[in-house]
């Protein structure tokens, strides 16, 4: 999976969710998107499955500007709640399935039953967690070659967010799939990132593979993040 965001800015209004960002990513496997609150992960996230489009800049996957017609290619998991309220779990496993040509209804509920969720219960009725948890089976069930994922693991306890880890891990194709999971919380997944971006004021201001950048700076994630958070990436 080739990633390409070249002088890259989306404002709102006065304001910029990224600035002049540039992005060079040709591999698979899980990367994180890493910053604190508002310094762009998810704006470059949305730019990147096409929801969003750059105020000036490109961004273009495997060699095509990204829109949301590429959706076959990339699979978005929002932060936000984006399920239909009155389906109940099964249902919506369902739906997806019908509507989403990638997606594997027998994976899906395979998760979902791991997960000990509640298939006959309706989405409104659900906790934020098993909100959280659906919709992370329904991400991890699609074979779109981009997978980006907008704080999957908020409203979980810590000892589910392992488990839900280890099940991304299990069920993601790291041969064929590239997986961009945002998060600040950085602990938790640091065992199974790849590779790292960090964002600070919307640009990103250190990349690489995971290993190579704890050896180089001998630091954890969450101290580079620390560093990049007090502007001294």
């Amino acid at each position: 999976m080739k990633i390409e965001c070249s002088s890259v800015t989306k404002k709102y209004g006065r304001l910029a969710g990224v600035k002049e960002l540039d992005l060079h990513l040709d591999r698979t496997g899980i990367c994180g998107v890493i910053g604190e609150n508002g310094s762009g992960k998810s704006t470059l996230l949305k730019l990147l499955t096409g929801l969003l489009r750059p105020t000036e800049g490109t961004v273009t996957i495997d060699n095509a500007a990204a829109a949301r017609n590429g959706a076959v290619d990339t699979a978005y998991l929002s932060e936000e709640d984006a399920l239909y309220r009155y389906f109940s779990v099964e249902e919506t496993i369902d739906f997806m399935s019908r509507i989403i040509p990638d997606f594997n209804k027998e994976t899906a509920l395979g998760m979902a039953r791991e997960m000990n969720l509640p298939f006959q219960q309706k989405v409104k009725t659900l906790s934020r967690g098993n909100r959280a948890r659906l919709k992370i089976a329904a991400a991890a069930s699609r074979s779109a070659p981009l997978i980006c994922m907008d704080e999957p693991l908020s409203g979980l306890d810590p000892v589910v967010r392992e488990d839900i880890l280890q099940m991304i891990i299990r069920y993601i194709d790291m041969d064929k799939q590239l997986v961009l999971l945002s998060t600040h919380e950085v602990r938790e997944v640091e065992p199974y990132l790849d590779h790292v971006l960090f964002l600070h004021d919307g640009k990103i201001v250190v990349e690489g593979d995971t290993e190579t950048l704890k050896m180089e700076r001998q630091q954890s994630l969450t101290d580079i993040l620390r560093t990049v958070m007090n502007g001294c990436g």
